[in-house]
Formats: structure tokens, C-alpha cells, sequence
């Protein structure tokens, strides 16, 4: 799906729950606004089409891995 986006929709907001794609905006404020309204606090990530990809430090990918194995 990336290839798709970023060839269609580059510099456009997504968001990705699960790991299902949930929608599609202009701005990160939509984008987040809709987040908040369907999802509260989460978890769902919104992106940009077309950025560089993010580096997380290891303590908050521990904090992931940790909660997704408590589950």
C-alpha cells in the first residue's frame, strides 16, 4: 500500500490502527482530530506520506513489545 500512497497521495496524512489503513487527510490536524474522535488516546499512528522513517529509542520499543505480549 505504501507505493500506492506515495505514487497517489504524497505529503497527504494517514492513519493506520492496527494494522488497518483508517483514512486519508490533508492535514495532520484533521488527521488527528479524527484519531482522537474514533480512538481517544490511542493506539493509532498517523503519518505523513512520503517521510523519512522515524527511529524510536529502544525504551520505547521495549514499552511496545512488553505491552503487546501482556495482551
Amino acid at each position: 500500500m505504501r507505493g500506492k500512497l506515495e505514487t497517489d497521495h504524497f505529503g497527504k496524512w494517514v492513519i493506520v490502527h492496527g494494522e488497518a489503513f483508517v483514512g486519508l487527510y490533508d492535514t495532520f490536524e484533521e488527521a488527528a482530530e479524527y484519531a482522537v474522535e474514533r480512538f481517544g488516546r490511542g493506539p493509532y499512528l498517523i503519518r505523513e506520506v512520503g517521510a523519512a522513517p522515524i527511529t524510536l529509542p529502544a525504551s520505547v520499543l521495549y514499552n511496545l513489545v512488553a505491552t503487546s505480549a501482556s495482551k
